[in-house]
């Protein structure tokens, strides 16, 4: 694995990611779910959900890079707070 560059950062973000689809997995097996429609109009589940949080934050995190010069912690809060309301109202 001499090519990527697996720094204490990426293997967190790597590990958190691995984690989180466990988690939603066992809850998924444990509680299982009826699709709910949010503001978005559109059935969604838990990983839906999940999925979608994950890919704003993306983006969010790419905006916040080449936008600001504020450290990057600030997105990671940006985040968390995205994340709450992705699912609270979607």
């Amino acid at each position: 694995m001499d090519w990527m560059a697996w720094t204490l950062p990426t293997a967190l973000f790597f590990g958190v990611i691995a984690c989180l689809l466990i988690t939603f997995t066992i809850l998924a097996i444990k509680f299982p779910e009826t699709p709910r429609v949010g503001v978005l109009r559109i059935e969604t589940t838990r990983g839906d959900r999940l999925f979608i949080t994950l890919l704003g934050s993306a983006f969010i995190n790419l905006a916040w890079l080449g936008l600001l010069s504020a450290p990057q912690w600030g997105a990671l809060v940006v985040c968390l707070i995205y994340a709450a309301a992705v699912f609270r109202w979607v």
